[in-house]
């Protein structure tokens, strides 16, 4: 094993610590540039708008409505009160992705020595979807730090036989489980990799008293989120329709695909996802493997109650060997998509110990190319999961947009999908003008200033061809007798069936499109004659 650890803490003045403060820096400038540059997609706005509650119950009320748990919500309820522009609502992600990466490095420089946590520094801090999870107002951020935490304060406690840190350990799991149900899969590595350290490490007494009562209040506490919030998305059969439609290449379909194409499939998107570029991802899968190889035939010696090479092996394959088993059985999606990011923590330290084995003529060499590398995966990428184009998502752009529909004459009647209600609720409307809670109606018509707004239900996240023609009816049939109109706004993500619904646009009375970039449209929808 590469730069065998000690069992002491990293010092200011060791090896490497410039190029660590470097790294560091330009991660966080890079999280903070996309938040302060990029306006918000749909489901940030969404979870602005659960956050807006009047007290701390109704908020977590709020939560239930939602796939994930109530912690991020909470934690804007009250965030909010510093500010409500996109980059002081993104600062809490790009406060905890930074985090991730400096507790990740001290964690990685602890365990396999300084080159290799430097590596997997640089990965961390610019892998093009971490850096885009940590510029949004989404759970995995905090995720990823929290998870972080408890695997470094778990290593740490044992090696110090601390009983102190060994409960800051299950504090970071507990949070981490209140973020985000990829949690759950994250505590069961840690569940099994922490009684492999206590029983090769033999700590005290009181170190497995505290670690074993961590188990079992993280185990109480992902019952109590099961049954009081999870079990009611399941009831409206939230999850399976998530799994069946944008999620539906991530999960395993029994009769429709073959298990081991599957999985292939899913290892090859997952680390095409993990670096935005496809021939960067399958050599980093090739990397992956060969770390843990290395490290499995590694019988180096190391420092007394640090991790040994086979522990760090199975830790970091495991993971990845669960998730594709629970995506078997179609419980959690597993490819090229931000709900696998916890991953990250496990791919990134084997890639990172696969790439400190190639020992150059010239050590720059290496560092060349992995800038070289990570720099292609920033300027040119080509992502795996639903994804705008930084140039497509300027907040330029989208003032532009709302500067065109306060333009129109009073008594307009504004329609949208429900993506584009959310994003209307934060950037026009002095209010809410779309649906959050259960049960749901076809639609939401609700006062915007002098105009109105239909936000079709959530049942139709996004207009395509099939259900834009019922959804223009529907506001055609409810306009007032003063109304001046009806004008299209579409803005987001991605459109399900694009083309279609764009060539089909003119058959609506969309003669006059306005883009606003590729992802934020326009167009007023003049009567057609019928023929």
């Amino acid at each position: 094993m590469p730069d065998t650890p000690t069992s002491l803490p990293p010092r200011p003045h060791a090896n490497g610590s410039w190029l660590f403060v470097l790294l560091l820096i330009g991660g966080a400038l890079g999280r903070l540039w996309l938040a302060c540059s990029n306006f918000l997609n749909a489901d940030e706005a969404l979870h602005y708008l659960l956050s807006v509650q009047p007290t701390l119950a109704r908020t977590y009320q709020a939560t239930l409505s939602t796939i994930h748990p109530p912690l991020l919500v909470v934690l804007l309820h009250y965030w909010r009160f510093l500010g409500t522009s996109e980059w002081i609502l993104r600062l809490p992600s790009v406060i905890a992705g930074t985090a991730f990466c400096w507790i990740m490095f001290l964690w990685l420089d602890r365990v396999t020595g300084r080159s290799v946590a430097l590596i997997g520094l640089a990965l961390f801090c610019f892998s093009p979807p971490l850096v885009c999870l940590s510029a949004e107002i989404r759970q995995y951020a905090l995720l990823l730090l929290f998870a972080a935490a408890s695997l470094y304060w778990l290593d740490l406690g044992i090696e110090q036989d601390s009983p102190v840190l060994m409960g800051i350990s299950a504090l970071a799991l507990y949070l981490a489980l209140l973020t985000n149900y990829a949690s759950f899969l994250f505590a069961l590595v840690m569940g099994l990799y922490g009684l492999a350290r206590l029983l090769s490490a033999r700590p005290s007494r009181m170190v497995v008293i505290k670690w074993t009562a961590g188990q079992l209040g993280g185990l109480a506490l992902a019952i109590f989120l099961l049954t009081s919030h999870y079990s009611r998305m399941q009831a409206r059969n939230a999850p399976q329709a998530i799994f069946s439609g944008y999620l539906r290449s991530s999960t395993f379909h029994p009769g429709q695909d073959h298990i081991l194409s599957f999985l292939v499939k899913s290892n090859i998107r997952f680390f095409h996802y993990l670096f935005s570029q496809g021939a960067v991802g399958a050599v980093g899968l090739l990397l992956f493997i060969l770390g843990i190889a290395w490290l499995w035939r590694d019988r180096a010696p190391v420092a007394e109650r640090l991790p040994g090479s086979r522990q760090l092996a199975l830790l970091f394959a495991l993971p990845l060997l669960l998730n594709c088993a629970v995506a078997l059985l179609g419980i959690f999606p597993y490819g090229g998509t931000r709900h696998n990011s916890y991953l990250s923590i496990f791919a990134v330290p084997a890639i990172a110990v696969g790439l400190g084995r190639w020992r150059p003529a010239r050590a720059r060499i290496l560092a060349i190319a992995v800038a070289a590398v990570l720099l292609l995966c920033n300027v040119f990428p080509s992502p795996a999961d639903e994804y705008i184009q930084r140039r497509n998502q300027k907040r330029t752009l989208m003032a532009a947009a709302i500067r065109a529909l306060r333009g129109q004459p009073g008594g307009t009647t504004i329609l949208t999908d429900d993506e584009g209600g959310l994003l209307l609720s934060y950037y026009l409307c002095p209010s809410r003008v779309v649906q959050i809670e259960w049960p749901y109606v076809p639609y939401l018509s609700s006062t915007c200033g002098n105009l109105r707004v239909i936000a079709m239900g959530p049942s139709v996240w996004m207009f395509n061809a099939d259900n834009f023609p019922g959804a223009l009816r529907l506001a055609r049939s409810s306009q007032d007798a003063g109304s001046m109109g009806i004008v299209l706004f579409r803005a987001g993500s991605s459109v399900d069936k694009e083309a279609a619904f764009l060539a089909a646009l003119p058959n609506f009375g969309c003669s006059r499109p306005q883009s606003y970039g590729q992802n934020i449209l326009i167009c007023p929808l003049e009567e057609v004659p019928q023929k």
